[in-house]
């Protein structure tokens, strides 16, 4: 007899029922005339049963036409129960073996229109021959299978990766069947007897069925071709998953719901909406006090354990000292501290911090030993503690004071000599000690690169704009007397070297009037090198005199209308150093230059793409305005990290970063995990919500100590303020879309929950009025070519700063974050405009359409009520603008409805990276210059050549269209003017003499014609326009 069997895992969020916050449900499932039910989980709102039920399946051929109807009670004690919701299964979609069933994630269906439901249930559904001795049918009571529990939750963690697998509707239904009729003729080998009765039943039956349309739940173990490219016009519908970050045990672990979409879109490309319990969302139960601040991530518990220091610790050793350190231990996690040389009083100040859902003993142990270098480190002493004992610390309480515990030997006795002070409690992510801590996950790394595991807080330097001003120079003193000098100008700060254009006059006192601008940052360490120079020959350059500024004796300047006044600076013949204090002595005659210095503090440095910006504020800061909100991102978690160390055997050491204005994060590394939780919470303040704030994965190569090789990139997300409804709490998974020369890759998803919160709505809507960078930018702009190049001068600013942090943000994670590569040439990037400008005009189109549909009455009823209210328009003229404004206000209210629920993410299709060509990407990522070989580079240059001959052509066809409007009047073709201002002529008599409304009348009627009185010939005004001269005849 074949079985079904039914496992029931775990439910989530789950409705109240028992007036007092919570429920006490349970799970009854009916196939075939069949009940069976689990136990109760009292008072529980994300029970965890991890129950399995039996079924006996009368005939195999019938269960693709079988539905299994889940429901879920609430248990009241009255012995009456509660609708919680329910989930109907087809038999169509049951996976024929264990092996190919996996755990999937059903959202919980209501009875009735009036019903109340919410959460989601996880179940694992799979059926098994009846000589399968394992599996024992259910009754009354429920048979536990508490063996496996420990089985289901590693499946359910480890199959997590696998979900979301879709296949359209017809190919599952066939490739079920197929599996259907293998799963029969196994299990009718069984029998032996009614082989061709059963035959026959199972074949007439196939006849008879029909295609149902039914959502059929597709586990992981199907594959299965590329599905067709879905229709463009419409979008995925992506449903709410719940419980995205919980990766271990406990309470609604392991959860997931499945994304629906429409066949042919990858799933992997959507952004999807969670349910994580948030503090923030659980109201006023559930909250405590760190509600407040981290209200946006999961609270995590750890238990610390901070060693201060000893004292009088024996003498263990000939020379009448020690070296001490501490071993903290609990189950199989143990913490080490440094050892100290020949120290009695060692003090270490080290806090270790161990997960509470990775503790496997009920006891610390804490050892203080002596390292010996030759043999096995000597016992000092210990100190044990009881984790049930130990006290709860939760923010704002003040830290917990350390104390004084005697030292206990082997057998738990105290010993005469040696104190250790400690202090052990239990708290949060949101405990001061969490950033600096010692985590039990990086038990196998070294305590010089513990830094880097760390979490920090990083501010860019503060950037401003230096205008140098080069305008003359007097009696310069050339090498050569007898030859007029060829002078210009270098000018160098740090890394940046401009050169202004040589002098136009060739003498000794030579004017440039040329204007230099550098990227200066705080604290103005360095000099401005201002040297003249005489070009003596190809190559060879001398240099007539030189001068040091220090950038901190440059003065700022604030308004655009106010300039400093220029000065004389005296030009020395010879080097003078940096470092040298005094001031030389000024000599009568010595060759001079006039410049004009400032620091522009009016502009805002661009430090990175102008699309991605997230500061817009001046450099001063006595024009920066005041804040009108605050952004608060919670880092949950991540899930299905692509294993960036599998040729080591490992897995990923992923942390993340986050760009907000000047400020960035940095999450402690996870070590050797591909779904790491972070929960980590951070705030900014906002001055514009027009700006982007951009979080990447990274994994974390340094943790072994060598600094050669480089962090990898996982992926990064951005988010654009202007999108998120204020006050609200977004939190959705995206995916982490990288591409590679080898195409479009997912390297996982990301779990964010993000609030914009607005403190001054008034300033906030005025800003929408305001121009988005400061004044000095439309004042006195800088050109595009000028602002190119400072802007890579202030991303190698930013970057060499961050990167002499401790631990550093390197050069390779600032370029990433900042788009550095954003500006070059690529191929797919330029399809993607072209679309989007496509898409842009296709509006224009639908409504020519639309209009030419009118004016060929396609649908008479609507070409009449055109005619209606064209006509009533025209008779009442003062109607028009108040028709068109009332037009935009009822479409945009209409609007409102199907409005956007979810953050914009990164479109794979707008994109162009789904089926971009292989030789485009291997472009795209090409050096600059390029480093590729020469026949490689002839066959790309022939292809742009030809994409620029079609972008070539239609260029030249609108500039045909602008010169034959421009030569109407231009008596190129005589015939054609004089015919035009004859025509215009009458035209103008016409008008004159007849109402504008009897016109404008005239010519709607006119345009809005039948169909019966057009012809397919172009019409007049057409043939004449086509037919004016242009400019092309004259070209090459």
């Amino acid at each position: 007899m074949a079985k079904l069997v039914i496992e029931i895992l775990d439910a989530c969020d789950l409705m109240p029922k028992d007036g007092h916050g919570s429920a006490s449900p349970f799970v009854e499932v009916e196939f075939e005339d069949q009940r069976h039910r689990t136990s109760t989980k009292p008072k529980d709102l994300n029970p965890v049963w991890n129950e399995q039920l039996v079924f006996r399946i009368k005939n195999p051929g019938d269960l693709p036409d079988k539905t299994i109807e889940v429901f879920v009670y609430n248990d009241s004690k009255n012995g009456h129960r509660n609708f919680l919701g329910r989930v109907r299964i087809s038999g169509m979609s049951v996976p024929l073996s264990e092996r190919e069933a996996s755990v999937l994630r059903y959202p919980l269906d209501k009875r009735g229109p009036f019903s109340h439901v919410k959460g989601d249930l996880a179940l694992k559904i799979y059926t098994v021959l009846h000589d399968d001795d394992r599996f024992q049918e259910s009754y009354s009571d429920p048979v536990k299978d508490h063996s496996q529990n420990d089985h289901h939750n590693h499946n359910h963690h480890r199959k997590a990766s696998a979900e979301n697998i879709h296949i359209p509707l017809q190919e599952n239904i066939k490739m079920n069947k197929s599996k259907f009729e293998k799963f029969e003729e196994k299990f009718y080998d069984h029998k032996d007897s009614h082989d061709h009765h059963h035959d026959e039943k199972i074949n007439k039956k196939k006849k008879e069925k029909k295609e149902v349309r039914t959502f059929y739940s597709v586990g992981t173990g199907h594959g299965g071709g590329g599905p067709p490219p879905p229709p463009a016009e419409r979008p995925a519908y992506v449903e709410t998953r719940s419980d995205f970050a919980k990766t271990g045990g406990g309470p609604g672990s392991n959860t997931i719901t499945q994304m629906m979409q429409f066949p042919g879109h990858k799933p992997e490309y959507g952004v999807v909406e969670t349910r994580p319990p948030l503090a923030a969302r659980m109201g006023y139960w559930g909250r405590d006090k760190t509600a407040s601040t981290y209200d946006l991530v999961e609270q995590m518990n750890f238990l610390y354990v901070s060693v201060v220091k000893a004292r009088d610790l024996p003498v263990m050793d000939i020379t009448g000292s020690l070296d001490p350190y501490v071993e903290v231990k609990i189950g199989n996690y143990k913490g080490v501290t440094k050892h100290l040389e020949k120290n009695q009083y060692p003090v270490w100040n080290m806090v270790f911090a161990f997960s509470k859902e990775r503790v496997q003993s009920n006891m610390i142990e804490i050892t203080v030993k002596d390292k010996d270098l030759i043999s096995k480190d000597d016992f000092v002493g210990k100190v044990i503690f009881d984790t049930q004992e130990i006290p709860r610390r939760v923010p704002p309480d003040s830290p917990l004071a350390p104390q004084w515990y005697k030292l206990a030997d082997k057998r738990g006795q105290k010993v005469h000599q040696g104190e250790i002070m400690l202090a052990v409690w239990m708290g949060t992510q949101a405990d001061e000690s969490f950033p600096d801590a010692w985590h039990s996950d990086a038990h196998n790394i070294s305590q010089q690169s513990l830094a880097s595991t760390r979490s920090k807080v990083y501010f860019s330097p503060k950037l401003y704009y230096l205008r140098a001003h080069i305008i003359s120079a007097q009696d310069l003193i050339p090498s050569d007397r007898g030859r007029q000098p060829d002078t210009f100008v270098r000018v160098q700060l740090g890394h940046q070297i401009r050169v202004t254009r040589p002098s136009p006059l060739k003498h000794i006192n030579p004017e440039w009037n040329e204007e230099l601008m550098f990227v200066a940052s705080e604290p103005f360490d360095e000099y401005l090198v201002i040297s003249v120079e005489d070009r003596i020959g190809p190559g060879k350059d001398e240099v007539m005199g030189k001068i040091f500024v220090p950038v901190r004796e440059v003065p700022p300047r604030v308004e655009p209308s106010k300039l400093p006044e220029p000065r004389w600076f005296a030009l020395q013949r010879h080097h003078m150093g940096d470092d040298d204090s005094e001031k030389k002595k000024e000599t009568k005659f010595a060759s001079r230059i006039l410049i004009r210095l400032c620091l522009d503090s009016g502009y805002h440095v661009l430090d990175e793409s102008t699309h991605f910006s997230s500061d817009l504020q001046p450099s001063s800061k006595y024009l920066r305005k005041p804040r009108i909100g605050l952004l608060e991102v919670g880092i949950l978690s991540a899930r299905n990290l692509l294993p960036m160390k599998g040729r080591e055997g490992r897995m990923t050491d992923a942390y993340c970063i986050a760009k907000y204005g000047n400020k960035w994060i940095r999450t402690r590394t996870l070590l050797d995990t591909l779904h790491p939780r972070w929960n980590e919470q951070y705030t900014w303040e906002v001055y514009d919500p027009c700006t982007v704030i951009t979080i990447g994965v990274f994994d974390n190569c340094h943790i072994n100590g060598n600094n050669d090789v480089k962090d990898q990139r996982i992926g990064k997300v951005r988010i654009r303020l202007s999108t998120l409804e204020t006050d609200r709490i977004y939190t959705h998974s995206y995916p982490l879309l990288v591409l590679t020369p080898s195409g479009l890759k997912n390297h996982g998803e990301l779990h964010l929950a993000i609030r914009f919160t607005c403190t001054a709505w008034v300033n906030m809507v005025a800003q929408y009025s305001r121009p988005l960078l400061p004044k000095m930018h439309y004042v006195q702009p800088i050109s595009v070519r000028h602002i190119d190049w400072l802007r890579h001068q202030a991303m190698q600013i930013v970057s060499a700063k961050l990167s002499r942090s401790e631990p550093p943000l390197r050069r390779e994670i600032v370029e990433y974050m900042l788009d550095v590569d954003y500006h070059m040439w690529s191929l797919r990037r330029s399809k993607a405009n072209f679309h989007r400008i496509m898409s842009l005009l296709s509006g224009i189109t639908y409504v020519c359409r639309w209009f030419d549909g009118i004016c060929f009455w396609k649908n008479p009823l609507t070409t009449i009520l055109v005619h209606i209210l064209f006509l009533i328009l025209v008779c009442y003229p003062e109607l028009i603008l108040p028709t068109i404004f009332l037009y935009l206000f009822v479409i945009g209210l209409w609007n409102y409805r199907f409005r956007p629920r979810h953050p914009p993410h990164m479109d794979a299709r707008l994109s162009q990276a789904e089926n971009t060509h292989p030789d485009e990407l291997d472009e795209e990522f090409d050096t600059f210059p390029t480093s590729r070989p020469s026949d490689m580079v002839r066959m790309r240059y022939d292809r742009l050549r030809s994409v620029a001959g079609r972008v070539q052509t239609v260029i030249g066809d609108l500039a045909t269209q602008g010169e034959r409007a421009l030569s109407i009047l231009g008596w190129r073709d005589p015939r054609a003017t004089a015919i035009f201002i004859i025509f215009s002529l009458v035209w103008a008599v016409f008008l004159y003499v007849t109402p504008f409304q009897v016109v404008a009348v005239l010519i709607g009627l006119y345009v809005l014609r039948h169909p019966r009185f057009r012809s397919k010939l172009p019409s007049v005004p057409v043939n004449f326009f086509k037919r004016l001269p242009a400019r092309s005849d004259s070209l090459l």
